[in-house]
């Protein structure tokens, strides 16, 4: 790749950039929310989930103050919820240091919680204009592609490769305008099902002159995802409805949950489990099932309505309204709860 095809791909860029509300910016806390929030998740998601942080969030220091539960409130839906809380970790570290900005240096924000080699380079270069590279998925597809990278485009080795390449290309380029146009560029047009014909770097694209593109980018075959089978009860009392925060480490840790136990139970078994948790009820209802795709595993989790006679002791309650507002389910729990609404009965 030479400097005359990065002219093309700049001119590309700066015709066709789609036009997003951090495009708007070179505040480097919006810009660090921007990108953080992208990483797993799509840019038509992320929008609206900006704008209201930002509204909520508007300064490192907010960011640094507020509540945890309101906080993962905000990001509720978003899901990897460690992004969350790395960020106010990191916040409060830039707080306690009296900035209400990210530094422009590298070696303090590869110390902050949560910011890894991509968030450093997209903070820099898009920020700062600082010539440090940021390298996402949708750059790896793109390089992988020209260069014809016949190894597994995750291996350490081979971002260092490209971090190299792309370092020396960007020198006496706008870096924030050459790291936003590598990124649009994987994400419109050298897609899984690339648009190769209107691409700006087809004429140094080596998959592209030997018509291979579709073998690249080389990755190792993944595994089959485990599948774990469980069983939530939506327990209810005097239009109260029971949920507590999950205590273990891992997957959703300290984040609030519909109770679930790791089995899948017929109706039968339900009822004897709820009698050896001594769980006094009116009623019990199986309700459905619903599916949820984690990165590394699938659930599959059977739904049960149960109307208590009491509440049980030393258990939260909560209105429909505080989980609807203040309480943050994780997305594989809001659709056990959303199950209700499908079968039309009055969760609401």
């Amino acid at each position: 790749m030479k400097k005359t095809n990065i002219k093309n791909l700049l001119l590309w860029y700066r015709v066709n950039k789609r036009d997003l509300p951090w495009r708007h910016t070179k505040d480097s806390y919006k810009i660090w929310i921007s990108e953080t929030m992208l990483q797993q998740t799509r840019v038509e998601t992320v929008i609206p989930y900006y704008q209201r942080f930002l509204a909520c969030l508007p300064t490192i220091s907010s960011l640094a103050k507020i509540n945890e539960d309101d906080l993962l409130k905000l990001w509720e839906g978003l899901g990897y919820y460690s992004r969350a809380r790395n960020l106010q970790k990191a916040a409060k570290i830039l707080d306690r240091d009296g900035l209400d900005f990210l530094p422009p240096i590298k070696e303090e924000l590869q110390a902050l919680p949560g910011v890894g080699p991509y968030t450093v380079g997209a903070i820099l270069s898009i920020a700062y204009d600082i010539p440090e590279p940021a390298i996402d998925g949708n750059v790896m597809r793109v390089l992988s592609r020209i260069y014809e990278e016949k190894e597994d485009i995750l291996k350490p080795k081979i971002r260092e490769k490209y971090r190299l390449i792309l370092q020396d290309l960007m020198k006496n380029e706008k870096a924030s305008d050459f790291t936003q146009s590598f990124i649009e560029l994987g994400a419109l047009v050298c897609t899984r099902n690339p648009s190769c014909d209107v691409c700006p770097l087809k004429s140094c694209c080596k998959a592209y002159q030997h018509q291979t593109v579709s073998l690249y980018p080389m990755k190792k075959v993944k595994k089959e995802k485990p599948v774990f089978q469980k069983t939530a009860f939506i327990f209810t009392y005097k239009n109260l409805y029971m949920i507590h925060k999950r205590e273990d480490e891992g997957l959703l840790a300290n984040l609030y949950e519909i109770p679930n136990v790791d089995s899948f139970f017929t109706v039968d078994e339900a009822q004897e489990y709820l009698q050896t948790k001594h769980i006094i009820y009116e009623s019990i209802q199986e309700i459905g099932e619903v599916k949820h795709i984690f990165s590394h595993q699938i659930w599959i989790i059977k739904v049960y309505f149960v109307s208590l006679q009491e509440k049980i002791r030393h258990e939260l309650f909560v209105s429909s309204k505080e989980i609807q507002e203040k309480y943050s389910l994780p997305t594989v729990f809001q659709k056990v709860w959303n199950l209700q609404k499908e079968k039309n009965q009055k969760l609401f």
